[in-house]
């Protein structure tokens, strides 16, 4: 509400501010005190926001700013000081490493391979299933949605032995397929994708079926141009959480030619000792792309998440 439209002071006694007559209908200006008085809360709020803001934003950039200063410094150095965010001993040991020791290349292409072609075919499953939910009429159709629903409070460890002997018998150990096809969909992304479709008007429908349009031809002409937002959003959700899978190509491969960029710095982790240098200059490197996609899709992202429900 504007400052200068808020109600005035009532008179003594309880009596109308206005006297008897009748009671004017134009913005009221408030008392000099008033006006000081929210003018200065405004402020304050103002920067009690920014405040807030500044505290999280340091809180979230530390540590990234510690794992940059450990991938260039030595044992030694950390070792005397672990809390020193600046080394004092520079050095490009971690670096050489990770790109000396390790197929690089290789790891690289695994892992964008990895995450890349699981989160293009989850995007496809998760979005046909969620348009059958969202936008098609079939019995048992809140049953099906909430036993999907349900996989969710099931831990992922909880599934991880049958699903490696299934591949092992299927001889998928050490492959791309059996990388990518038993992550290829998830009931996250079907639920966001089926609450932004359930917003989108049936409208659409209805016409596009008029000019004899098939349920796919709805689906692949109407629906997935008009949610791009959703898809960019479960995009960067997804991609940065495969990106990032450590336990599960640590089971499915064990030859270092097919293990992803994470999987394979454990191998910088052993009995021995723990080269901390290589670990965080490795992680540096693997966070890199995931960065990028971020300020690529951002605008999409925000949209996305603000349009599929989640509060």
């Amino acid at each position: 509400m504007p400052t200068d439209t808020l109600r005035p002071r009532p008179a003594r006694g309880g009596a109308s501010p206005y006297g008897s007559g009748p009671r004017p209908t134009g913005p009221v200006r408030l008392w000099p005190a008033a006006k000081v008085a929210v003018r200065y809360g405004a402020r304050c709020g103002t920067v009690l926001s920014w405040a807030a803001i500044t505290v999280g934003a340091v809180a979230m950039i530390i540590p990234f700013v510690w794992m940059l200063g450990v991938a260039f410094r030595t044992n030694a150095d950390l070792y005397a000081d672990p809390a020193r965010l600046i080394p004092r001993d520079w050095t490009l040991h971690g670096v050489h490493a990770v790109l000396g020791q390790l197929p690089f290349g290789k790891l690289v292409l695994n892992t964008f391979v990895f995450a890349g072609g699981t989160t293009v075919l989850l995007l496809l499953f998760d979005s046909m299933t969620a348009f059958a939910l969202a936008r098609l009429r079939f019995r048992g159709k809140n049953v099906v949605f909430l036993l999907i629903l349900a996989t969710l409070m099931v831990p992922f460890q909880v599934t991880l032995v049958p699903v490696f002997l299934t591949l092992f018998h299927l001889g998928w150990l050490n492959s791309y397929q059996g990388l990518i096809i038993p992550r290829a969909t998830s009931a996250l992304g079907i639920f966001l994708l089926r609450q932004f479709f359930m917003q989108l008007p049936r409208e659409l429908d209805d016409a596009a079926r008029i000019d004899g349009a098939n349920d796919f031809t709805v689906y692949w002409r109407i629906i997935l141009p008009n949610a791009k937002p959703a898809l960019a959003s479960l995009f960067i959700i997804q991609f940065a959480a495969l990106w990032n899978d450590f336990l599960w190509p640590l089971v499915v491969t064990n030859n270092v030619d097919m293990q992803t960029l994470p999987a394979a710095l454990t191998l910088f982790s052993s009995q021995s000792g723990v080269d901390h240098a290589a670990l965080m200059a490795g992680a540096a490197i693997s966070l890199s792309p995931l960065a990028i996609a971020f300020l690529v899709l951002q605008r999409f992202f925000v949209q996305g998440v603000a349009t599929t429900g989640i509060k």
